[in-house]
């Protein structure tokens, strides 16, 4: 089992209790993991069972999925036309 901050963790067979990844001891993602409980909002360091499940989450800000984002942006800007409707040099306007 692996996590990363932000992830969701689901004890074994508990749905309704669902707690939120806000720490990690291992540097791989194994556990033990700090978990904040959804429910009252209790930290706790937890050692999953055998059946609780990792739901992937958005990650903490500055994650790869907010850069990917400013990526694309950056990106589609260095595409635009010529403010003043000069030709570029593969000759399209």
């Amino acid at each position: 089992m692996r996590a990363r901050v932000g992830d969701r963790l689901v004890p074994d067979g508990d749905s309704d209790r669902v707690g939120v990844v806000i720490g990690l001891r291992n540097a791989d993602g194994s556990p033990p993991y700090v978990i904040k409980w959804l429910s009252g909002g209790h930290i706790a360091l937890v050692y999953p069972g055998p059946y609780a499940r990792v739901i992937p989450g958005d990650g903490p800000p500055g994650s790869t999925a907010d850069s990917s984002a400013d990526s694309a942006a950056r990106a589609g800007s260095r595409h635009e036309a010529p403010a003043d409707g000069a030709a570029q040099p593969n000759g399209t306007a």
